[in-house]
């Protein structure tokens, strides 16, 4: 699962990754996450012999993978310090927390640029209660300046 993965490739010394970083993680790591089985597979096959239905899988996946990639991969935002002190408390599995989490999407065709895909539901609670915030402190201005403009 790609939660699962990117949960553990987290290092935990940072507070967040840089986006080089994100892209050096999915390229070193999460497109050749295949390779060993892929080998192995290769490796119990007779010369002239076709690939076992498991091989052919593996190598699929890690063409789907490389493709989504190339056309955007969508992940946490592991470049937000909120999302991934948030990522780092999920329990592996837990599908009700995952809506918390800022996602974006990530690609190598365009390595410097990010899009985020959803906000998490801890980010909109934030800005939902600084827009409460906001406007009470606006309607506290309002009524001070109508209190002045009485006296």
């Amino acid at each position: 699962d790609r939660f699962v993965f990117f949960r553990h490739a987290l290092p935990s010394d940072v507070p967040a990754l840089t986006l080089p970083e994100v892209h050096e993680i999915i390229k070193d790591v999460w497109l050749h996450r295949h390779d060993v089985a892929i080998a192995e597979e290769a490796a119990t096959r007779r010369k002239g012999e076709p690939r076992s239905s498991k091989e052919d899988k593996l190598l699929a996946t890690k063409k789907a993978d490389e493709e989504e990639y190339r056309t955007g991969l969508e992940i946490p935002d592991l470049t937000d310090p909120m999302t991934v002190e948030l990522f780092r408390k999920w329990e592996d599995g837990d599908p009700n927390y995952l809506p918390l989490l800022r996602m974006i999407r990530v690609s190598s065709a365009d390595p410097e640029k990010i899009l985020i895909t959803r906000k998490g539901r801890r980010e909109e609670e934030l800005e939902a209660k600084a827009a409460k915030e906001a406007k009470a402190a606006a309607k506290a201005a309002a009524k001070d300046s109508n209190a002045m403009a009485l006296d």
